[in-house]
């Protein structure tokens, strides 16, 4: 038996605009997904204790809860569907630079090398903007792309190559 060979993609490398309009997306669904997770555990704790529960902003807890679910919601997306619905609604897609899927390895490196890009006011994003392929420094580490996708198929075999 053969082996399939690996999915890839061909595309423009996806511009400033698109990649800032899908980040504020994912960052507000994000961000809702989590207070509403908050809400829901603050509900539940006092329905089952009877006591009212409140997150308590200023001792660091929940910001660090909120750094690690960004990352886990970042990461997870890249790793299984190579985009975020932030990114989906812009037609974009996180590829290795030769054109593959963005296997779990390389989006676990982008995932750990993307809070590094806002260090220093943001200066691991300047790559977006002067570079041709429009690469941060989180794609630099991780060997990625970010492109407008669209599936390349083989010639007459209807396969996807």
């Amino acid at each position: 038996m053969t082996a399939q060979p690996a999915q890839s993609y061909q595309g423009h490398y996806a511009g400033t605009a698109s990649r800032l309009a899908s980040f504020v997306i994912d960052l507000a669904l994000s961000a809702g997904v989590f207070s509403a997770a908050l809400a829901a555990i603050s509900y539940g704790a006092q329905v089952i204790t009877g006591n009212l529960v409140s997150w308590n902003h200023q001792t660091g807890v929940v910001a660090g809860l909120f750094a690690a679910w960004e990352l886990a919601y970042f990461g997870f997306s890249w790793a299984t569907n190579g985009r975020t619905p932030g990114m989906a609604l812009f037609g974009i897609r996180v590829v290795r630079t030769d054109g593959v899927v963005l296997d779990p390895r390389h989006a676990a490196i982008r995932t750990l090398v993307f809070p590094f890009s806002f260090l220093f006011c943001g200066l691991g994003f300047v790559g977006i903007i002067v570079q041709r392929e429009h690469r941060a420094l989180h794609d630099l580490a991780a060997g990625s792309a970010v492109i407008y996708a669209w599936t390349v198929y083989s010639q007459g075999s209807g396969r996807e190559a």
